[in-house]
């Protein structure tokens, strides 16, 4: 997914068929001042009249509802002709191989937990926002491990990413991120600042000209089974 500028406010529409999940994550969202929620629908089935509505930016949407799941939803917006694509993040309790695949075939640039810290969350829209996938780290360490199964090994091991240019706290960072961890848990591991983790992993996509945390976490994880 293409990078782009993000709004100076960002424009969420909620997808649950929970009043009280809706109610809690515009509660959540509320707090944030760059982030509004301008609509809510309750079924997968109104997904594309309210985004045809309200136009939104981010939509986070639920796996599992009464007459259409989200993933349907997802695929019956993006095949609508003349219709803007928001980013669309899929906030849900199910994390299966399947339910996740299926989300991120079908579009989604997220996949988050519902029980994801509420500040994660926030942080997660103004990344799908910025045009940037974001997925919960447990569900990144579950994804990698798929791919991976799923993949032949390469001809040609990975290099150790310390031969790249990375830093040796650099090179942590990214192997922690392999493991699934996120920001907190690295700089708890690290005994860094969540501020310092952030910066490291920015410098670490840089060196290795990769655009995205998922992409430095398959990487990471070839270069720890070279």
């Amino acid at each position: 997914m293409t990078a782009r500028a993000r709004p100076e406010t960002v424009r969420v529409l909620l997808v649950d068929d929970d009043p009280l999940v809706r109610a809690g994550l515009r509660l959540m969202l509320a707090g944030a001042g760059d982030l509004t929620v301008v609509g809510e629908a309750a079924d997968g089935d109104e997904l594309g009249a309210a985004v045809a509505e309200h136009r939104p930016d981010v939509v986070l949407l639920d796996v599992r509802m009464p007459r259409v799941d989200g993933v349907t939803a997802l695929r019956a917006l993006r095949s609508a002709p003349d219709r803007g694509i928001p980013a669309v993040i899929v906030l849900t309790t199910f994390r299966t191989d399947a339910v996740v695949l299926d989300a991120l075939r079908a579009g989604a640039v997220g996949f988050l937990l519902k029980h994801t810290a509420p500040d994660a969350i926030v942080e997660a829209v103004r990344t799908a926002a910025d045009g940037q996938p974001t997925v919960s780290p447990s569900v990144l360490h579950q994804l990698i491990e798929h791919v991976t199964a799923q993949s032949p090994a390469p001809a040609t091991p990975a290099p150790d990413l310390r031969t790249e240019g990375l830093t040796e706290r650099e090179h942590a960072v990214a192997m922690a991120v392999a493991e699934g961890l996120g920001n907190a848990e690295i700089a708890e591991r690290l005994f860094l600042s969540v501020g310092s983790v952030k910066v490291h992993l920015s410098s670490a996509l840089a060196k290795l000209g990769l655009e995205n945390r998922v992409q430095l976490a398959i990487r990471a994880h070839d270069s720890r089974t070279r």
